[in-house]
């Protein structure tokens, strides 16, 4: 039986309001401070999925959690990848195993597929996993965007549009 997207809303909405969220926020240092209170490391890291269509990517191994996302995108896209591959990791999500062959092709040469035990990739987890995860992350930035602008209720199209592309503000002169 699967759950509610009420159900997975109000467990995601737990899960946000439960993260130390540093200040200013900074997608990497969220992923330091989480990695320090589950005392497992998450190293992040770039890549170029190229004609994968691969953004992001999730890989457990048996000592840390490397988070992997598309080094060729923008940086604020780039902290999306990294907040929803982290959410992959809050919520626990186990995908199928790939074969030693789809790690090396996926991954990169030098990496040991013995040395993976579970790994996620954007297309490879169920939708249920793939709503958890990227709703985790919308409402890990939503808060972060709260908390840097508490007196601020952004309603002017112009300003939400920037704030997505990282677009300085608009001046109303």
């Amino acid at each position: 039986m699967s759950a509610s997207f009420r159900e997975i809303r109000r467990r995601c909405e737990a899960m946000a309001s439960s993260l130390p969220l540093p200040q200013p926020f900074d997608a990497r240092t969220l992923c330091r401070r989480v990695a320090r209170r589950r005392g497992r490391p998450i190293t992040l890291n770039p890549m170029n999925g190229g004609d994968s269509g691969v953004l992001g990517l999730w890989v457990a191994t048996d000592q840390a959690d490397m988070l992997f996302y598309e080094a060729t995108t923008t940086p604020p896209h780039q902290e999306h990848i990294i907040l929803h591959e982290l959410s992959h990791v809050l919520c626990d999500h186990y995908p199928a195993r790939l074969s030693a062959n789809e790690l090396t092709r996926l991954l990169m040469p030098n990496l040991d597929p013995a040395m993976v035990e579970r790994i996620l990739g954007r297309t490879t987890y169920g939708a249920v996993e793939e709503q958890e995860a990227e709703l985790l992350a919308s409402l890990i930035r939503q808060r972060a965007q709260r908390e840097a602008a508490p007196d601020r209720e952004t309603t002017d199209v112009a300003d939400r549009i920037n704030a997505v592309f990282d677009w300085p503000k608009p001046r109303h002169d």
